[in-house]
């Protein structure tokens, strides 16, 4: 594979110039491409042409925690694979200031798009690159990886405001591009058996999921917009939805036992 057959295919999967696109990707799924995950972004911004902006996830949240609190935008690697961490070194990448769950961005969109996201006391809030992304109906793509890497579900669960997402603060501190030190404090997700790949069908009923391939690697394009219109309603109805089925009944019955609220939250 070469940068031009990438973006060929990603055209081909209906990614189109001037949106703004996530990525999550794995690297090794695709076979041998020339040039590596460089060509690889840089198929990525060809696809969206210089109109677009392409955002990947950028995240520390296995290695800033509350014994070691401090995320610095300029130094933290990113923990979710090597396109990641190279996209978020290219000159002209910026990248949001939230210690767990930044992300970077190239494109005439990236500072609208990451501004103030270490303001959200949670991960995926009102402010975070994820609900901008539903708000704005850009795209989701999953190059080599399934929906269990889905971030952006973590933004629905926070808009449902489910029962069992969060964990008690913490205290964490940002380093910005500045060497400014602050502050922010934080409400850590719950982990837990999900079951995001499972709502496939739902996505492709709503005509918000598109499946292909790219070399060997299976690859899916999600509308941000149509994802959201098509699990909220389904969240509200039941807020285990994204749980495995075989622990949902579990969960649901704890939870509703809990008369002064759930405590193992």
């Amino acid at each position: 594979m070469t940068r031009e057959d990438v973006a060929f295919e990603l055209r081909k999967l209906g990614v189109r110039e001037g949106e703004v696109v996530l990525v999550h990707t794995s690297l090794s799924s695709f076979g041998h491409v020339e040039g590596g995950a460089d060509a690889v972004i840089d198929a990525l911004l060809d696809a969206v042409g210089p109109q677009g902006t392409v955002m990947v996830p950028t995240h520390t949240w296995s290695s800033v925690n509350a014994k070691c609190p401090l995320f610095d935008v300029r130094r933290s690697p990113s923990v979710v694979g090597r396109v990641t961490e190279l996209f978020r070194h290219r000159p002209d990448a910026l990248r949001s200031l939230h210690p767990t769950h930044s992300c970077g961005a190239i494109g005439p969109e990236a500072e609208a798009m990451l501004r103030d996201h270490e303001t959200q006391i949670t991960p995926c809030g009102r402010k975070s690159p994820y609900q901008r992304l539903m708000d704005g109906g850009g795209k989701i793509l999953f190059l080599g990886v399934t929906l269990v890497v889905n971030t952006s579900y973590h933004a629905l669960e926070e808009m449902a405001n489910v029962p069992y997402l969060f964990r008690d603060f913490q205290m964490l501190y940002t380093v910005d591009y500045e060497g400014n030190r602050r502050a922010v404090p934080s409400r850590r997700h719950h982990g837990g058996p999900r079951d995001y790949p499972g709502t496939e069908p739902i996505l492709e009923r709503a005509g918000a999921l598109v499946k292909g391939c790219i070399g060997d690697a299976d690859v899916r394009v999600v509308d941000a917009a149509g994802m959201e219109a098509a699990i909220m309603p389904l969240l509200a109805e039941n807020p285990f939805l994204l749980y495995r089925q075989d622990v949902q009944e579990h969960f649901r019955a704890r939870w509703q036992s809990e008369t002064e609220g759930p405590r193992w939250r």
